[in-house]
C-alpha cells in the first residue's frame, strides 16, 4: 500500500519492484477498509511478495486490529516518511517504538472524535438536540431543526394521558396504545419515553439538562404526574456505604461480580456474589485487594529511554498536525467568503426583482445550513490547540507514573484510577487478570512480551498479575 509519489521513490532508492499499488480513501478508524482488506489477500496469496511501502504509520493502520493482521503476515513494512522499516528481525526498541507509534496514531484519531463531541455540545447549549428525538418528532433535514411529527405526536401525548391516571402499568399501556393506534410497543421502550424530558420542552446530553427550542408535547405539570406515578410503583432502594472497589472486579470461578460488605461497622470484605451458587473465591479485606490491584499498575511502565523517543516523535507529528490545522482553516475561511458572497449577491437580486422571494428563502435556508456547518468546523480547528495534539505524551506519562500515584491515594482515587486504565478484571484465590483499555492494552502487551523488560536492571519488580 503506497502513495504514487513517495512509495515510487522508496521503491526506487531500494531497488524495489512494485507489483501491486493500494489506495484506501475511506477513514483509518474503521476496521474492514477496503483497500487495505484487498492488500492483505493479495500478501496471502503472492508469498514471493513481502515487502509493503507506505507513506507514515497512520496511512496504514490506526486501529490495533490492523497492527495485529500485518504482524501475522510476516512481511517487511518500509515507512517511507520515517525513515523506518519493521519486520521480525526489527530490533527490540524499533518495534516498541512502532508499536506505540500505532497507539499514537489511534489517539489522533480519538481527538478528532472529541471536535465532533465538541460540536454536539455547542449545538446543545443552543437549545437544539444534537442527535435523533424521540418517538412524536423529526428531524427537519433542510432547516436542521426537530419539529412534532404530525403521525407519531397522537401516541406520544396519548401515552402521557394515560400513565397519568395511575390506572395502568407498562404491561396494561402497552396493550391499551396497541387497542387504539396498532402498534407494539415494548415495556422497557414505553419506560423511557414516559421518563424522557424532551416532551416537556427539555432534553438531557451528556448528563446535563437543557432548555430546548424544540416544541412540548406535553405540559411540565403532566409531566410530573407521570414521574409521579412512576415513583410510586419504583420505590428506589439505597445502599448504607458506598465500596470503592465494588464493580470493578469479576469472580474468576463462576464469572459473578465481586461485591462488598461491612464487618462489625469497621471493616470493608469483599467477596463474590455467589449468584450462581457458592465457589471457592475467599474474602478480602479492603486493604489487601487495594494492595493487590495496585500491583497492576507496575505492568503499564514504560522506560525513560523509551518515553523520550516517543515524546520527541509525538512533537514531530505536533507540527505536521499544526501544519494541516492551518491549510484546512484557509480553506474553510474561503468557503465561508464564498458562501456569503453569493448570498449577498442573491439577496441584492431579490431586491431588484431578477428572483422569486420563494427561490430566495428556499437558497438563503440552503447557504445559512451550510454556514452554519463551516463555522463549527472553524471553531473546532480553532479550538484544536497544539497542547490537545499532546495528549498521547500524557498518557504515556500516565503509564510511567500511574502506580506510584495508586500509592499515596485513598481507596476512592485508587478506584478512580484504575477505571481509567481496566475495562475489566477477574480475580480468582491467588491471581488477577487484567483487561486493559486501550491505549494501555499495547502497552501492556509490550511489557508482556519483555520487549523492554529485558533492559531493566537485576532487581526489576515482579508482576502482580
Amino acid at each position: 500500500m503506497t502513495g504514487p509519489k513517495t512509495g515510487g521513490r522508496s521503491a526506487a532508492t531500494n531497488e524495489i519492484k512494485i507489483l501491486q499499488e493500494f489506495v484506501d480513501v475511506e477513514t483509518a478508524k474503521s476496521a474492514g477498509r477496503k483497500q487495505f482488506g484487498a492488500m492483505c489477500r493479495f500478501l496471502e496469496a503472492n508469498r514471493a511478495c513481502r515487502i509493503v511501502i507506505v507513506e507514515k504509520t497512520d496511512r496504514l493502520y490506526r486501529n490495533f486490529k490492523d497492527y495485529v493482521t500485518l504482524e501475522e503476515l510476516d512481511i517487511e513494512i518500509h515507512l517511507a516518511k520515517e525513515g523506518q522499516t519493521i519486520s521480525k528481525d526489527s530490533k527490540s526498541q524499533t518495534k516498541l517504538v512502532h508499536g506505540l507509534q500505532v497507539v499514537l496514531a489511534r489517539n489522533f484519531i480519538e481527538n478528532m472524535k472529541e471536535e465532533v463531541k465538541k460540536g454536539m455540545q455547542e449545538k446543545a447549549e443552543q437549545g437544539i438536540y444534537p442527535s435523533r428525538p424521540p418517538k412524536g418528532y423529526r428531524n427537519n433535514v433542510l432547516k436542521h431543526t426537530i419539529e412534532v411529527d404530525p403521525e407519531q405526536a397522537p401516541i406520544a401525548r396519548r401515552m402521557f394521558e394515560l400513565y397519568a391516571s395511575g390506572q395502568h402499568s407498562l404491561a396494561s399501556l402497552r396493550i391499551a396504545l396497541r387497542a387504539e393506534f396498532g402498534q407494539r410497543l415494548a415495556k422497557g421502550y414505553l419506560a423511557r419515553l414516559l421518563q424522557n424530558p424532551f416532551y416537556k420542552g427539555q432534553f438531557i446530553w451528556q448528563g446535563k439538562l437543557y432548555n430546548g427550542t424544540h416544541t412540548p408535547l406535553v405540559s411540565p405539570a403532566l409531566f410530573g404526574e407521570v414521574q409521579a406515578v412512576f415513583r410510586g410503583h419504583n420505590k428506589p432502594k439505597y445502599g448504607k456505604h458506598e465500596f470503592a472497589f465494588r464493580g470493578i472486579l469479576r469472580c474468576k470461578y463462576d464469572n459473578c461480580l465481586v461485591t462488598a460488605e461491612r464487618k462489625k461497622n469497621k471493616y470493608t470484605y469483599y467477596r463474590c456474589t455467589g449468584f450462581r451458587g457458592k465457589c471457592d473465591l475467599p474474602y478480602f479485606r479492603e486493604e489487601e485487594l487495594g494492595n493487590r490491584l495496585g500491583t497492576i499498575l507496575k505492568d503499564i511502565h514504560i522506560p525513560d529511554d523509551v518515553f523520550e523517543q516517543l515524546q520527541q516523535s509525538l512533537l514531530t507529528d505536533k507540527n505536521r498536525q499544526e501544519t494541516i490545522q492551518k491549510q484546512e482553516t484557509e480553506r474553510l475561511q474561503q468557503r465561508l467568503s464564498l458562501i456569503r458572497s453569493r448570498m449577498d449577491q442573491a439577496y441584492q437580486d431579490k431586491l431588484d426583482g431578477k428572483i422569486t422571494e420563494e427561490f430566495w428563502g428556499r437558497k438563503s435556508a440552503g447557504w445559512q445550513a451550510e454556514e452554519q456547518q463551516v463555522q463549527m468546523a472553524l471553531q473546532g480547528l480553532q479550538q484544536a490547540t497544539p497542547e490537545r495534539l499532546l495528549t498521547g505524551v500524557r498518557i504515556l506519562e500516565l503509564a510511567n507514573k500511574a502506580h506510584s500515584l495508586y500509592l499515596s491515594q485513598s481507596p476512592a482515587e485508587k478506584a478512580k484510577l484504575l477505571k481509567m486504565v481496566l475495562s475489566n478484571c477477574a480475580i480468582d484465590a491467588a491471581n488477577l487478570y487484567p483487561t486493559y483499555r486501550r491505549p494501555f492494552d499495547l502497552i501492556f502487551q509490550r511489557a508482556k512480551n519483555e520487549e523492554w523488560r529485558a533492559r531493566r536492571d537485576s532487581n526489576s519488580r515482579p508482576s502482580g498479575s
